[in-house]
């Protein structure tokens, strides 16, 4: 598979596409951001840590600390904002309102879109395949979910994902430029460790994907044929064992430290290493399936079998005011549901994708390991091997350590695989949009008509507007989706 031309979009028509699609995502995040004056799943959580921090009174989160100082800025400069003169609540230790929680969330998660149609553009040089990739995830109803709530999977993504990208650009320069891209990329990478430590699993990406870089250079003969239109995936090995150690080892090590620094100084008593162990036996301690009623085991996560209700109340119509903080009316024939599910037909796909990638993989080293080895050694991967190598890298590099894990996990966790396994959905559909074959172009276009249909269809369960009893179930495809 050939992915170097070049995309026909005008770049004009390009730029102002990516423009639109993160408008849309700002005006979608922000609409109604305050409707349910409460604290919201997790919120309960979050939101409290970030005010009690506010007042000096930091509490012990079971996660590290960059994500309470983030939801803790958004508030402090949230209150300053004129509408912060609506409804507010004192549910999170601090009279506040839920837009002063919320609304830094909700910008971090218009941006993420554009974040990984970056890195689909940085690894294709595809205007076409970055476009795509941009839509799918903005029309994924768990990263819309995720971002309207003062939760803190966004913002290990966002770092993730910026992380990557500041890699990319180190592939392509040279010399201080290459070292100054990648202690950004670093300190990236320590952030991501600094809100959740499941973020290490962008940088565990990074590693194998280099790693595999370097086992095809001493493999391949010297006097080999250079691949034309390069992907930068193809330059790892001008990044040496230097440059990892300091910039993507040293730097994360140290910016996860820094990020304890605040939280020590509130309470100079705390210490980091009897932190990271308080840490790792909270975890340890979280309890397994039992522990939770939307507790789900990893591969569920590839078909989304197991949503999670962040949000459930019913009140007699719509006109009645919504009960945040008290009992759901009996025999309430108004529902409003916020359900932390994916776009199923999204999902789906994905998983598909992401499978016949692997596939395919496993096929081709298979076909390598079956010639003789002096053909074997003759074989050169295109750039589009490289795409898929990583993809598939990254995919498994952020679901597999899950395997081992014993503590209740939840759907939100397949956030980081899921893109990726998006970005293999976005290169199948670019590919059958380029195509000169008519029904490769008609599969993509229904493909992603599907995919913005079921957006649609499901968005009532992402924003949690009032559903009768009727519609809802009709969105409830499935019986654990409840």
């Amino acid at each position: 598979m050939s992915i170097a031309a070049k995309s026909r979009f005008p770049l004009p028509w390009f730029s102002l596409s990516l423009i639109g699609i993160f408008l849309g995502s700002l005006a979608i995040r922000f609409w109604g951001l305050s409707r349910f004056n409460t604290l919201v799943f997790d919120e309960v959580y979050y939101a409290k840590f970030a005010s009690h921090f506010l007042k000096g009174e930091p509490i012990f989160t079971g996660h590290p600390p960059l994500s309470t100082y983030l939801i803790a800025l958004g508030i402090w400069f949230g209150e300053k904002l004129p509408w912060s003169n609506e409804a507010k609540n004192g549910l999170a230790g601090l009279t506040i309102s839920p837009f002063s929680y919320r609304w830094l969330n909700a910008f971090i998660g218009s941006l993420l879109p554009l974040l990984v149609g970056t890195i689909a553009y940085q690894i294709s040089r595809r205007r076409s395949y970055a476009l795509i990739a941009t839509i799918l995830i903005a029309l994924d109803g768990l990263f819309l979910v995720e971002s309207r709530y003062a939760l803190n999977n966004v913002y290990l993504l966002l770092f993730g994902l910026l992380g990557q990208i500041l890699f990319f650009l180190a592939l392509q320069t040279a010399h201080w430029r290459r070292w100054l891209w990648l202690i950004a990329s670093g300190i990236c990478f320590g952030a991501t460790a600094a809100v959740k430590w499941n973020g290490l699993g962008f940088l565990l990406g990074i590693y194998l994907i280099w790693i595999a870089g370097w086992l095809w250079h001493w493999r391949q003969p010297a006097n080999s044929i250079p691949v034309q239109n390069r992907s930068p995936l193809q330059n790892l090995t001008q990044i040496h064992l230097g440059h990892m150690l300091v910039g993507l080892v040293l730097v994360p090590a140290f910016t996860y430290y820094a990020s304890w620094i605040p939280y020590m100084q509130v309470d100079p008593s705390l210490n980091f290493w009897e932190l990271q162990a308080k840490t790792y036996d909270y975890h340890q301690r979280v309890g397994g399936l039992e522990a939770h009623p939307y507790c789900s085991l990893w591969f569920s996560w590839l078909f989304m079998f197991r949503p999670v209700a962040y949000f459930y109340k019913v009140t007699q119509s719509v006109n009645d005011p919504i009960p945040v903080d008290s009992p759901s009316i009996p025999g309430g024939r108004v529902i409003y549901d916020v359900h932390a599910m994916g776009n199923p037909f999204l999902w789906w796909f994905s998983t598909i994708a992401i499978l016949l990638f692997a596939g395919i993989l496993i096929h081709q080293l298979w076909e390598a390991l079956s010639h003789k080895s002096s053909e074997s050694r003759s074989l050169q991967p295109t750039p589009t091997h490289w795409i898929v190598l990583y993809i598939l890298m990254n995919w498994a590099a952020n679901l597999l350590p899950w395997l081992s894990v014993k503590r209740c996990i939840f759907l939100y966790h397949y956030m980081p695989s899921l893109v990726f396994a998006i970005l293999a959905l976005a290169l199948i559909i670019d590919r059958w949009l380029q195509s000169t074959l008519h029904w490769r172009k008609i599969t993509g276009i229904s493909v992603l008509l599907l995919i913005f249909l079921s957006f649609w269809f499901w968005l009532p369960l992402y924003l949690g507007l009032p559903l009768t009893p009727e519609t809802i179930q009709l969105r409830r495809w499935l019986p654990s989706w409840i």
